[in-house]
């Protein structure tokens, strides 16, 4: 199959042919809004007469916070019922993610501390800790064998340690 492709020029007349009909979308977008706002204002809030008594007056405001009132109420339920959604949603998205079992672990920073200072952080103040493990080892006392220098039979040498390894002989020597 041969592709053809288009040129440059081509690809820019029709990028902005696209352009411009999506600029007139959006231009006929606002004017419907626009139309569509004040129709609701013409329906929702009559045009204002002012009374000239003062009686009058005070109806005209009564009747005024009756419809405040009305419309703060729908706007709490709206906005109640938007915050119950949103909520819904955040909860299922956490059992969707337990679901799955991924977890993402958050990143931990790198603390210096020393093994007195974490020993004491974890089991409280309370509790002195002393991490100089050399203090509590046990002294060993090197002994150095002294061997005789002999020269003499090695198969006298052999014969009186045979038997496990040698310890037969050990072992009847200390009894």
């Amino acid at each position: 199959m041969t592709e053809k492709r288009m040129s440059m020029s081509r690809k820019h007349n029709l990028k902005g042919l696209m352009l411009q009909v999506a600029k007139d979308l959006i231009e006929a977008e606002d004017i419907l809004k626009v139309k569509e706002r004040e129709e609701y204002m013409e329906n929702s809030c009559p045009p204002l007469v002012l009374p000239h008594s003062k009686d009058e007056l005070q109806e005209l405001c009564r009747e005024l916070f009756d419809k405040i009132d009305v419309k703060d109420e729908e706007r709490y339920v709206l906005e109640h019922t938007a915050n119950r959604v949103v909520h819904e949603v955040w909860d299922l998205n956490i059992k969707i993610v337990d679901l799955k079992g991924k977890f993402k672990k958050p990143p931990l920073k790198k603390v210096r501390m020393s093994a007195d200072a974490m020993l004491q952080a974890l089991l409280g103040s309370k509790h002195k800790v002393n991490m100089d493990l050399r203090a509590n080892l046990k002294q060993v006392k090197k002994e150095v064998k002294e061997e005789n220098a002999e020269v003499g039979d090695w198969r006298k040498n052999v014969e009186d340690k045979a038997g496990m390894g040698g310890r037969k002989k050990m072992f009847e020597t200390d009894a």
